[in-house]
């Protein structure tokens, strides 16, 4: 396992509320919103096992329908459940304390600059 594909273990869970916060998405959409928002060694088969998870852990709900016109098989899109927003507003905190530990280790090695 590749130290990226580590780190992102973490996060990618909030990352996939996040992008089901505003609409429902298929589990291929999901992966091309996750690829196109720069999280590129995301694979498609490494988001259906997340999402069968966090489906478990009501998180989200999943619905399989047909889309009118298309003729291929039914898609299963998901969507927040109401745990899953409060998961998804938990993870935002979190994430916002993470974000600025990591930053301030990585740019000042963890001293404080004094006046």
């Amino acid at each position: 396992m590749t130290t990226q594909s580590q780190m992102l273990k973490g996060i990618l869970e909030g990352c996939i509320l996040a992008l089901m916060k505003h609409r429902e998405v298929y589990g291929y959409e999901l992966s091309t919103l996750l690829e196109n928002s720069g999280l590129t060694f995301v694979s498609e088969g490494s988001i259906y096992p997340l999402l069968l998870r966090m489906q478990k852990e009501a998180l989200i709900e999943g619905t399989l329908r047909s889309e009118p016109g298309a003729g291929g098989p039914p898609r299963k899109y998901y969507r927040l459940t109401g745990k899953g927003q409060e998961t998804l507003q938990q993870f935002k905190l979190h994430w916002g304390t993470l974000k600025e530990s990591v930053d301030f280790i990585l740019t000042s090695g963890g001293k404080k600059h004094e006046d």
